[in-house]
């Protein structure tokens, strides 16, 4: 009992530290992607130094692990759960289960599913060229181009809400498997991955809007 009780605690750690790497990742990458509403210069300037900062290059393949594990942990964990409890059961407090906890594997594989078709359309597209020693694609001119589409913007914008509200949860929890279980502090994290995750999501849909209205350059 010991043993798989110390395994899920790892699982659950591991899953934490992972989804850090990723909340960090994700903030990065939208300062970098906000700069392409300022002008086609500083964005295409934002991107060279991504491609070609060491520090960087070392970070996309760990993070890109950190990707994996999170995954591979939150099927494994929420498997784990549903074996746990077999069938419906009475919670105490039910106001305390949000609905973003209950549905964190599914939108995680949303998030997923759309994050394979955006890699598709720009990392292969300009990192990966870059990578194989091909010129690759202008990053503002691929930018238009795919936000100028109306079925590819609602769909970035249905990736996005589902990594907010994917993240509602996550952000709160993982600091609650990393060891704080504090009365205080609980309910403030709540609050703080509200306002992370919303603040998010808000810059994330301003770009494909952006571009999508015409105010990229001509």
């Amino acid at each position: 009992m010991v043993k798989i009780k110390s395994s899920s605690i790892g699982r659950k750690l591991m899953m934490s530290i992972s989804g850090m790497f990723l909340i960090m990742f994700l903030t990065l990458h939208l300062f970098i992607n906000l700069t392409s509403l300022i002008s086609r210069e500083t964005y295409e300037a934002a991107c060279l130094f991504m491609d070609e900062n060491i520090f960087i290059q070392i970070m996309v393949p760990v993070l890109a692990l950190g990707f994996v594990i999170h995954i591979i942990m939150g099927i494994v964990l929420t498997i784990q759960n549903r074996k746990a409890r077999p069938i419906n059961y009475t919670v105490k407090n039910k106001t305390q289960i949000s609905w973003a906890s209950k549905n964190m594997l599914a939108l995680g594989l949303i998030v997923l599913r759309l994050l394979i078709m955006h890699l598709s359309h720009f990392w292969a597209k300009m990192q990966l060229q870059h990578f194989l020693g091909n010129e690759g694609e202008n990053p503002y001119d691929l930018v238009k181009t795919l936000f100028s589409n109306g079925w590819y913007v609602a769909m970035y914008i249905i990736w996005i809400v589902a990594l907010c509200y994917h993240i509602t949860h996550g952000f709160w929890s993982m600091f609650q498997s990393m060891g704080v279980t504090n009365g205080k502090w609980i309910p403030r994290l709540q609050k703080i991955a509200v306002i992370y995750s919303h603040s998010i999501m808000v810059g994330y849909i301003l770009i494909p809007v952006y571009f999508y209205l015409g105010f990229g350059d001509k």
